[in-house]
């Protein structure tokens, strides 16, 4: 059975009051007011709630950029805002994004703001995307920062395209191998071993070696199975803790070649969300706090975090984030240098722009350098494989002359 929500004026003194009505229709709540000497203002549906993951399933990120450039362009044009909500509401694809818009149109017919009618979908619309478009309301510039919005989820889309796209590589050739070792040690070695067993030679200890993990994967593959989910398992927990998730990620960021494409799209990412929140006309206090949050990286989290209690003690940006030696000197320089001239926003979007084109560079270097390294681990591998089971049959040709 539908719910229903109603706003209606009570006749006698006139205050407003707002209900919900679980009803078969709409007449029935029209009903109900009437019976309560009250004067109908607005009744509506309740959507229903729908569960989704940004990104996965549901509304992907190029959903929400469509989205807000197709409203930036109505709002610009003169388009009243529910009409607006309404119209991207009925035109969208995404039938997740079309529920979530209907219910900010409820939301926004009923007296919120449009951030207060996004805060309430925070999988579709992200604290940042909230700020900003309080923003753009309390300065009468929603268009605009709309616009910014649409741009800077391009930007950050990208980005994580990019860095993404780096690991798929590794990712395919380590599948390989694991496939090839194991039809290698299930299927190839035992026929191996078979034919040593009846031969009845001592064997090397390489083919002893490769014997006894294929062994193993046949006899035990159920406990490597197990030791391999207790692992992530581990690492996943130890990931959640406060410190735990400081260690790795510090890890991570130490890592040869991939720390530097991890700490370069950290500070593009770093740069760009603050550098926009700041020209959108959020406080400098509030941009920190948020951009901290959607670091993805706890190191970089407790660096910005530091710049916060620093510049709200009077303080600037720059001392915390160099103390926490992630940023590159001439990231501080140039946020020193925008904090003096008073056009801090202006420098992080130079710096974002530069970052950006680094990350294109390093995740060149990283392919360029992970393309020679995964085919020499597979060869290692397949053939140390090959050779110990062929190090026997030497020896025998040998005793055999």
């Amino acid at each position: 059975m539908p719910v229903f929500e109603y706003t209606a004026r009570n006749a006698a003194s006139g205050q407003i009051m707002k209900g919900t009505l679980d009803v078969p229709s709409r007449d029935d709540v029209l009903k109900h007011i009437k019976q309560q000497k009250m004067i109908v203002v607005n009744v509506r549906e309740q959507p229903k709630q729908i569960s989704f993951s940004l990104g996965k399933k549901g509304i992907r990120t190029r959903d929400i950029v469509i989205f807000t450039r197709q409203f930036a362009t109505m709002i610009n044009s003169g388009l009243p805002l529910v009409q607006s909500l309404d119209i991207l509401a009925r035109q969208t694809e995404n039938p997740s994004l079309a529920e979530v818009t209907k219910q900010v149109v409820f939301d926004v017919e009923s007296g919120h703001t449009l951030a207060d009618a996004f805060s309430k979908h925070p999988k579709a619309f992200t604290e940042l995307y909230v700020n900003m478009v309080a923003a753009g309301e309390a300065g009468g510039i929603l268009d605009t920062i709309l616009l910014r919005l649409a741009t800077f989820l391009e930007k950050s889309d990208a980005l994580i395209r990019k860095v993404k796209g780096a690991m798929v590589y590794p990712g395919v050739i380590m599948s390989v191998a694991a496939i090839a070792v194991a039809v290698l040690l299930i299927f190839v070695i035992p026929t191996f071993q078979k034919m040593f067993a009846s031969v009845g030679m001592e064997l090397p200890l390489p083919t002893r070696i490769v014997i006894a993990m294929s062994d193993f994967l046949i006899n035990y593959w159920w406990a490597l199975i197990a030791i391999i989910i207790a692992a992530i398992y581990a690492v996943r927990s130890y990931y959640k803790t406060p410190n735990g998730r400081k260690q790795i990620d510090q890890m991570l960021l130490n890592a040869p070649v991939l720390g530097d494409l991890l700490r370069k799209s950290a500070v593009s990412r770093f740069t760009r969300t603050l550098g926009t929140l700041i020209s959108s006309g959020v406080s400098i206090l509030d941009g920190l706090e948020i951009t901290a949050k959607t670091a993805g990286n706890r190191v970089i989290h407790d660096a910005v975090m530091e710049s916060r209690n620093s510049i709200a003690g009077g303080e600037t940006i720059a001392g915390p984030l160099e103390k926490s030696k992630v940023f590159p000197p001439m990231v501080i320089s140039m946020i020193a240098v925008g904090e003096q001239t008073g056009g801090l926003d202006e420098m992080l979007s130079k710096i974002a722009d530069f970052y950006d084109e680094e990350v294109d560079v390093a995740v060149s270097a990283l392919l360029s350098l992970m393309e020679p390294m995964m085919i020499v681990i597979l060869g290692v591998i397949v053939g140390g494989m090959v050779v110990a089971m062929y190090l026997p049959i030497f020896d025998m040709m040998n005793a055999v002359q």
